[in-house]
């Protein structure tokens, strides 16, 4: 695999003197592919001279071009940290320079230097990721996706078929004493069966533009926060069929990697947010096979990364990371059945917080689509979410459409395979019947939830609202109690008490036998 002597060059960049002065040490970060070297207010990029099936680094020419393009990918999302590719020159007295008027012996891509505590996966680790940095990660994501190259000479049923054979050759070289030989069989064979049943929809999805020029990379040590915002770095650049993907395929790695770390409610909304965003539901049938495939591939790369590791204990860690990933590309192949869930009652009962608990744990991961009246009312009025509507978005016909927004999104999102939370009003009888009839129609288990609060505490919870969908006010709030709504046939639930207590009320009637425990 290592294909060309880089110690020179190594052992150079190591030093301080290399970097001019005022740098008085440097940090050195090696994956599989590269070494990074952190020196003052700059971080180096080399590419190390391998080649794998994927990947191939073996060249001082391949370094270059590649240099050069993985800056240009990466300023698509990360300006600020991308500065310039170098090279490492031999001068004429063979001394090695940065930067220098010599001979190329190799090339570094410049960047900024960030704080490495600012990397999602170190803040995950250290439990300081927050959920409120989701969102803003999803919109990241979705802008890049919408402005990214259309590829329909890549990805679909064949860029599949490259990430599956790919998997099973690295399970057999780079995993071999490493990853379970049968469990690598089950999880291949899974993985090729699911490919079959969903070849067309994979196909479809490449004629219909949704093939571009992704990230390719995109899991927790890929992003950092900057300035308060989450920013992707390190898109692939070496590989097009890793890179020139489809856009739910991208997204499915960051969603594997925060549901591997027990981050699911991170997981949940992030997907929902970038649903939200893009109105991917229709694909969602895709979504346990490029989940499996993500952790394949890390399990494969994870397996490979320890046959560069000096450090012995190092070596262990990524031995049991790569079969923690194998072991989870099989989980994701058998996902549990689709439900649908309608949550309901007076504004103020706490619905939303309510689904956003809730959905975590139903159908497969990474949890349930939820779909908010809120939501769909504001996108179909062609406004941002917290933009409040006048009384023309409120009009009859308006809900109307509203309700079938939601009951079509729930039906796609239930053909697909995928669970829903549903939260809305659902005040009216056609509301309720509408929703129950798409479960029935899907063949799946429906479960009705109706929640009640005292008035007082409708009342005060509407009234501290702030940057919500909801522009529902007191005085709508006094309107919805002169409905008549003792006809209400769904499981009605308590929800006077804190988030904790009507959570708990809510999942035994969701789940009657079998609550699960938090």
């Amino acid at each position: 695999m290592i294909v060309d002597d880089q110690h020179e060059v190594v052992e150079f960049l190591l030093t301080p003197q290399a970097y001019g002065a005022g740098v008085g040490r440097v940090d050195r970060i090696d994956t599989h592919a590269s070494s990074v070297f952190l020196a003052g207010d700059r971080a180096y990029k080399l590419k190390r001279a391998v080649r794998y099936d994927y990947l191939d680094f073996s060249t001082l020419e391949r370094r270059w071009t590649l240099c050069h393009a993985e800056l240009a990918l990466n300023r698509r999302t990360a300006p600020s940290l991308y500065l310039d590719v170098v090279p490492v020159t031999r001068e004429a007295d063979r001394r090695l320079v940065l930067g220098g008027h010599g001979t190329p012996v190799d090339w570094l891509i410049r960047m900024r230097r960030f704080d490495q505590d600012g990397l999602f996966d170190r803040m995950a680790a250290r439990n300081a990721l927050d959920l409120d940095v989701m969102p803003p990660l999803a919109g990241a994501i979705a802008t890049l996706h919408e402005g990214a190259e259309r590829r329909t000479d890549c990805g679909g049923c064949a860029g599949m078929v490259w990430v599956i054979d790919g998997n099973a050759r690295g399970f057999s070289e780079e995993g071999a004493g490493i990853l379970d030989a049968a469990t690598c069989d089950r999880v291949t064979a899974a993985a090729r069966a699911s490919l079959a049943r969903h070849a067309e929809r994979l196909e479809g999805r490449r004629e219909g533009g949704f093939v571009r020029v992704c990230h390719g990379d995109l899991h927790l040590r890929n992003i950092v926060l900057i300035d308060g915002r989450p920013t992707l770095f390190d898109a692939v650049e070496f590989n097009e069929q890793i890179s020139c993907i489809d856009v739910l395929y991208d997204l499915a790695f960051l969603l594997m990697d925060l549901w591997r770390l027990n981050l699911r409610t991170h997981a949940n909304v992030v997907f929902n947010a970038y649903l939200e965003l893009t109105n991917q539901v229709p694909a969602l049938a895709l979504l346990p096979l490029f989940l499996s495939c993500r952790s394949a591939v890390r399990a494969k790369t994870s397996a490979t990364a320890t046959g560069l590791q000096t450090d012995a204990a190092r070596a262990r860690e990524l031995e049991t990371t790569a079969r923690e990933y194998l072991s989870r590309a099989e989980e994701l192949l058998k996902p549990p059945s689709p439900r649908l869930v309608g949550i309901g009652g007076l504004t103020g009962t706490g619905k939303s917080a309510l689904a956003r608990h809730l959905a975590v744990d139903v159908g497969p991961a990474p949890g349930a689509v939820i779909l908010r009246s809120d939501v769909i009312r504001k996108s179909r009025c062609g406004v941002p979410a917290t933009t409040r509507l006048g009384p023309e978005g409120y009009t009859d016909a308006v809900t109307a459409q509203v309700y079938r927004i939601l009951v079509e999104r729930a039906g796609e999102a239930l053909e697909a395979g995928h669970a829903v939370v549903a939260d809305a009003v659902f005040g009216r009888e056609w509301q309720r019947t509408a929703i129950t009839e798409a479960a029935r129609t899907a063949g799946v288990r429906f479960t009705g939830l109706w929640l009640e609060a005292p008035v007082d505490v409708m009342s005060a919870r509407v009234a501290t609202r702030s940057a919500d969908a909801s522009d529902a006010t007191v005085e709508v709030l006094r309107a919805q109690l002169k409905q008549d709504l003792e006809s209400v046939d769904w499981e009605r639930v308590d929800a006077s008490g804190n988030l904790d207590a009507v959570r708990r009320r809510a999942e035994a009637a969701v789940y009657p036998q079998d609550a699960p425990v938090h």
